[in-house]
């Protein structure tokens, strides 16, 4: 039987700073909710929003793969394997923290703020060696179907990950419906819309809720705006 969970965008976790307004779909920082602690795998969804010209100091991370999806702005990289990049909308950056690396995220710019995401997936292996990698996606992929984004393969298109794990984007007129066969049994899909107004399998979601669906090899989608944006984050939901 098909289960389902779902978060509303306003009951998302909040850090606020003078500098920083981020929304967590689960548990982080000084946000605890013993029942938002993740989904599945996925361990963290955070929406933020950060001011010109500040951003994250070096700091560690180890033992996760971490995945930045920018929508507004432009977000700069460095870490301690000597990377440094910088992303924008229409892009996707990945960094398998492995064995452990530091490294910091700011505004590239002074004047405008940079808005992203931030997503946290545990891997199915313990200390490899580190890595990082960006690539530009081609927005017209996703008009009126899934694009493929993320995905255990090196050759798939997106960038990858040490995790049964895919992701897609969607940008859908008002009245397209899609099917998402799940690629992996045993594993759930979050679903999360970035923007307008989605269906999935009959749940009416707005901009920024989320809905976790597993036990089912397949989701039904229909845009119920014009344009609308989601997010589909499939992963194991158990550590095999």
């Amino acid at each position: 039987m098909v289960k389902t969970i779902l978060h509303r965008a306003a009951t998302r976790g909040r850090t606020l700073l003078n500098w920083l307004d981020s929304f967590h779909s689960f548990s982080f920082g000084f946000y605890h909710d013993p029942n938002r602690t993740g989904f599945g795998l996925l361990r963290v969804l955070n929406d933020d929003t950060v001011d010109g010209g500040q951003g994250f100091g070096l700091h560690p991370h180890s033992n996760m793969e971490i995945i930045s999806i920018p929508l507004e702005g432009e977000l700069k990289h460095r870490d301690s394997l000597n990377n440094s990049g910088t992303i924008r909308k229409g892009d996707v950056q990945v960094m398998s923290a492995g064995s452990g690396v530091h490294h910091s995220e700011h505004n590239a710019n002074q004047d405008r703020p940079v808005k992203f995401l931030q997503i946290w997936i545990k891997p199915n292996k313990k200390d490899v060696i580190p890595r990082y990698d960006q690539i530009s996606l081609v927005e017209k992929d996703r008009h009126n179907r899934l694009q493929e984004i993320l995905s255990p393969h090196k050759r798939s298109g997106g960038v990858w990950i040490h995790q049964e794990a895919w992701f897609h984007l969607g940008k859908l007129d008002l009245g397209v419906s899609l099917e998402y066969r799940l690629k992996k049994e045993g594993n759930g899909v979050y679903a999360f819309v970035m923007s307008g107004q989605i269906s999935i399998d009959d749940e009416h979601l707005f901009s920024r809720d989320g809905l976790g669906v597993w036990e089912t090899p397949l989701l039904s989608v229909k845009a119920l705006s014009d344009g609308a944006e989601i997010l589909l984050i499939e992963v194991p939901m158990t550590n095999k």
